[in-house]
């Protein structure tokens, strides 16, 4: 397995895996063990998905070997927010009194994102009710930014923004009302729109 997959973009992860020079579990585990490797410095991924991730990357290697239509994002690891709805999962907005608010299906986010094939590798940490401009709740506690763990990696995308500056995942959901992607990308050194 080529190791440094969790370096490369979407574009990238999506080409290879589509000119079968890459499985999707390949993807997959490079980025999961990335994950493991640098999280515990950084905090920014506070629900790791690897069972869920690592059966839908073997679900859609099998639609690749079988010719079948494959989304946009087929294979592509992401992260996303822990503040909207992932099935059978707790949305816990980084506050204690929801940590058992367990949904009962998902956003149309994450269902958009399953359709156009993208593998959910875990759930990035928020400030308490996503409504601060620093990752910090009594829940989960504080994501670092991955460059200067002095400075903040900003919020409420905050665990998104600094998952994706550390290679945890190609891509990662943000939302945004007053500054929540914007912000977090300044300060962590990527892009968000």
């Amino acid at each position: 397995m080529n190791d440094n997959i969790w370096s490369w973009d979407a574009t990238k992860i999506g080409e290879k895996i589509g000119t079968r020079k890459i499985s999707v579990r390949e993807a997959v585990e490079s980025n999961l063990k990335r994950l493991k490797d640098v999280n515990p410095n950084i905090n920014a991924v506070v629900d790791i998905l690897d069972e869920d991730a690592l059966c839908t990357a073997d679900k859609l290697d099998n639609s690749v070997l079988e010719s079948q239509d494959v989304g946009p994002l087929h294979g592509v690891p992401i992260t996303i927010k822990i503040n909207i709805d992932y099935a059978g999962r707790p949305t816990t907005n980084g506050v204690v009194a929801f940590k058992d608010m367990i949904a009962p299906e998902d956003s149309i986010t994450v269902e958009s994102f399953r359709k156009a094939g993208a593998v959910i590798i875990g759930r990035t940490n928020v400030p308490a009710f996503s409504t601060r401009f620093f990752t910090d709740n009594a829940l989960h506690g504080q994501t670092l930014n991955p460059w200067d763990p002095k400075k903040t990696p900003g919020g409420s995308s905050g665990g998104a923004a600094a998952a994706v500056a550390s290679g945890i995942g190609a891509l990662a959901h943000g939302n945004d009302r007053a500054g929540s992607v914007r912000y977090p990308a300044f300060a962590c050194g990527v892009y968000g729109f």
